[in-house]
């Protein structure tokens, strides 16, 4: 073979809807850039350009909400157990891309490669707590409720639906992950706003979710300018529920405003620390509980008649 230098084979960053890979319907892109201490949190100066991202529309998020409604039914439908096992499943094959993952996160997010390992594999580990949590938060938070007279009263939770998540910003992996697992582990569909700066690992794990066994539209990844496609997502009338970790105040303000016509379910932005323990409000943040009476007969003397 001769010695001659070979041309770089440039990535190619897509969209992730309804499980498959489009461009956005604009055509528009925008650069993404390496985070260095030379740019610093305030993203001052220019780091070094890392790829074209897909620059996200308004029609692409109605697009996205029509693939995560169409996915609803057969996904909240499946039983927990199946879900745990996809869950899993993702975890197995973030595994097995785990440089891949480190090189980017570490790019994303400009820290050393020694970093960016734990911080993926914290983001792996995250995955496999939340398949466990599949078949047992119904045990936490339902259960048979005590009442006066000849009734069963049982109480379960359920989905809430289609629900749009702000990615956050600054933790583009990690926290992607901590806050779209539980969304999913209870039964919901998502549209991910990724990180605006930082959306190259969010598009990657489409790649890796369309491999993982999870039914096309149970996630969606959108990427872009966050106030651009948020808006028409918190005011759309088939998106159930909205997390607004990755907005700032004021756009936070914004979408909470729109999506009270509807009466989505809202989680405020707050401080979180993505390494500590999730525990189990996350879970909880996204289910409706559906409580059931139904007679049990008369009781005589001789014990319940049903």
């Amino acid at each position: 073979m001769s010695d001659v230098t070979r041309l770089s084979v440039f990535k190619t960053y897509k969209l992730y809807v309804g499980g498959k890979f489009p461009r956005s319907e604009s055509g528009r892109v925008y650069e993404v850039t390496a985070k260095t201490s030379a740019t610093g949190a305030a993203g001052k100066g220019k780091g070094k350009w890392l790829a074209n991202a897909p620059l996200s529309s308004r029609k692409d998020a109605r697009d996205a909400v029509v693939a995560a409604r169409k996915a609803f039914g057969g996904w909240s439908g499946a039983t927990a157990y199946n879900r745990g096992q996809i869950l899993y499943r993702i975890a197995e094959m973030l595994e097995g891309r785990r440089e891949q993952f480190t090189a980017e996160v570490a790019a994303a997010e400009g820290l050393s490669k020694s970093k960016a390992a734990a911080v993926v594999d914290a983001a792996i580990d995250r995955w496999v707590w939340y398949a466990g949590w599949t078949d047992k938060i119904g045990q936490v938070v339902g259960g048979a409720n005590p009442v006066a007279g000849p009734f069963f009263n049982l109480s379960t939770p359920e989905p809430t639906g289609v629900v749009t998540v702000v990615a956050p910003q600054e933790s583009s992996f990690l926290g992607l992950v901590s806050v779209l697992a539980p969304v999913i582990a209870t039964g919901n569909t998502a549209i991910v706003v990724a990180s605006e700066k930082s959306p190259l690992p969010a598009l990657s794990l489409g790649e890796v979710l369309a491999t993982s066994d999870l039914p096309g539209g149970v996630v969606n990844v959108l990427s872009g300018r966050t106030a651009e496609i948020a808006t028409p997502l918190a005011a759309h009338q088939d998106v159930n529920a909205i997390d607004l970790t990755g907005a700032d105040a004021d756009l936070a303000r914004e979408l909470e405003i729109a999506a009270a016509d509807n009466l989505k379910r809202v989680l405020r932005p707050q401080p979180v620390d993505f390494s500590a323990d999730p525990g189990t409000h996350r879970l909880t943040a996204f289910l409706e509980t559906k409580t059931v009476w139904h007679p049990t007969g008369s009781l005589g003397a001789s014990g319940s008649a049903y």
